[in-house]
């Protein structure tokens, strides 16, 4: 199964999926002294929580729906996420060009006014107009956007996201079982019987008084398959996929471009050497653990980018692409743009609790952890009180959530990592750079250097930590290195895992 050994026989609550929706359930719940194991079929944001647009937003596009609900309880969220991991979230300014033949501007004004005011903000600036003939975000445009708008969102990691909830669920004495398989849940007097099938394809048997099903885009095959339990709602699975190309501005701003469809795509500055452009809306029919982009997306981004940049964007110009299918909640849109992206909870009707997880955002996986517990610890016979709004993620324990501040302190800790190698250790782990740099006070002390600037005690860190198994899971979820390295990364790094074992 796990470096954690098999799990534990019995326990509270079992967490199907390693999502951030499940992770974040499963963290709220063991924070509040239940007996928690989480179990994902392969790595922890394996899908859809590492396919996003690595947004924290309310949501601008969702108030021409008339979410107003969605997009306030989202905004609310967007100051307590930079503030529980200031070191994988930052505020984000965003340019939005304005196009005489698209939204009229007033439209604009209005919207941006609503999303000032629908929620407190303390961290972010007000939007304003902004005359892009003199705005820095200006130059990287074609001269016919003379005008424009600027309004604040944040970034987040989201892939790290998922992780850091995972290591605070351990930490509090839950346990994480990755690469293993929920295959049968069955009614054991008050409680379910789980059968856990591991990479070694041994079967073991789980007593859970409760099962929460937060599978995303297998919510439904979930019940329908494992549980047999029925269900009066369905998924709509919607593909959203993203491109990257070298970066095509200098600034740290990011924009967010209107389309003739009523879509938008954003342009987002990108691991320093890069711009990130997404995403796409496209229905989903198939297997969502094998989903691609396909070349009508490929040409649909770099067209929309093109619209507005002074630098064309070809699909030539592609270094990296990445699809994930969002689970969204079938509310009969007409579109795929438009379904909403709110989430809905839903307990089965009878027999011990099993709660079902339907849509949901990364920027509102907090909130909807905690209304899960409000369904499911009355059923449990267990009070504990909401805790996760006002304490922080792993390594997030920032004084004053001050990067910037805490930055510089590890420059004076360790003046002998190079910057670059030290602002990536302090952007990924925070305050857990010390469990990564250990007991080391050179370069020589990180060990071996596996791949350019992957050393063998990151390696190791984040196999005894948080679960890593294989290049991708380095590479391409804990970090985005593998945009920096060259062909061929990959399977030096598995080469290098394999010879080693786990130490």
């Amino acid at each position: 199964m796990d470096s954690n050994g098999p799990p534990r026989g019995t326990c509270d609550l079992l967490v199907v999926g390693g999502g951030i929706n499940g992770a974040g359930i499963a963290r709220d719940a063991a924070g509040r002294g239940l007996s928690v194991v989480l179990c994902e079929q392969h790595d922890l944001a394996a899908h859809t929580s590492s396919a996003s647009t690595k947004l924290i937003h309310g949501g601008l596009r969702y108030l021409e729906y008339h979410e107003y609900r969605l997009v306030r309880k989202a905004l609310q969220e967007r100051e307590v996420l930079l503030n529980a991991a200031p070191h994988i979230t930052w505020p984000l300014r965003f340019v939005m060009p304005h196009d005489d033949h698209l939204r009229p501007r007033w439209l604009i004004r209005l919207g941006l006014f609503l999303y000032d005011h629908l929620a407190e903000r303390r961290l972010l600036p007000d939007s304003r107009g902004v005359n892009l003939r003199r705005h820095v975000a200006g130059a990287a445009l074609q001269p016919k956007y003379r005008r424009g708008f600027i309004y604040s969102d944040g970034w987040v990691d989201d892939a790290r996201l998922v992780a850091l909830n995972a290591v605070d669920l351990q930490q509090r004495g839950g346990e994480v079982h990755t690469r293993t398989r929920c295959t049968a849940l069955a009614r054991l007097g008050d409680g379910w019987r789980a059968t856990l099938v591991g990479e070694d394809g041994a079967a073991r048997a789980v007593d859970a008084r409760a099962v929460v099903n937060a599978t995303g885009p297998w919510v439904r095959r979930f019940l329908d398959e494992v549980a047999e339990a029925p269900s009066r709602h369905q998924v709509r699975l919607v593909k959203g996929s993203h491109i990257v190309v070298p970066k095509l501005f200098d600034h740290g701003h990011a924009y967010l471009f209107q389309n003739p469809d009523q879509r938008i795509v954003f342009a987002i500055p990108y691991e320093q050497d890069f711009t990130l452009i997404g995403t796409t809306d496209v229905e989903f029919q198939g297997d969502a653990g094998a989903v691609h982009i396909d070349a009508a997306e490929v040409d649909y981004l770099c067209t929309q980018a093109s619209r507005y940049f002074r630098t064309s964007v070809t699909p030539t110009d592609v270094v990296w692409q990445y699809s994930g299918v969002r689970p969204l909640l079938e509310d009969a849109a007409a579109s795929a743009a438009s379904v909403t992206r709110d989430y809905l909870l839903e307990m089965a009707p009878d027999g011990p609790p099993l709660l079902s997880v339907f849509g949901g955002k990364l920027t509102t996986y907090r909130r909807l952890a905690e209304d899960a517990m409000d369904l499911l610890l009355p059923r449990l016979d267990h009070r504990a009180p909401t805790w996760t709004a006002g304490e922080p993620l792993p390594g997030g324990d920032l004084p004053h959530a001050d990067f910037a501040a805490f930055l510089h302190g590890t420059e004076a800790r360790y003046p002998w990592l190079p910057p670059a190698l030290r602002l990536r250790y302090a952007r990924a782990y925070g305050r857990r750079i010390a469990h990564v740099v250990g007991p080391a006070e050179s370069m020589a002390g990180l060990g071996e250097e596996v791949l350019p600037g992957l050393h063998a005690a990151e390696v190791d860190y984040l196999r005894r930590h948080e679960w890593a198994r294989t290049a991708e899971d380095i590479l391409w979820r804990r970090s985005k290195l593998g945009l920096h390295l060259p062909p061929g990364s990959a399977a030096v790094l598995d080469a290098w895992l394999q010879a080693h074992g786990e130490r």
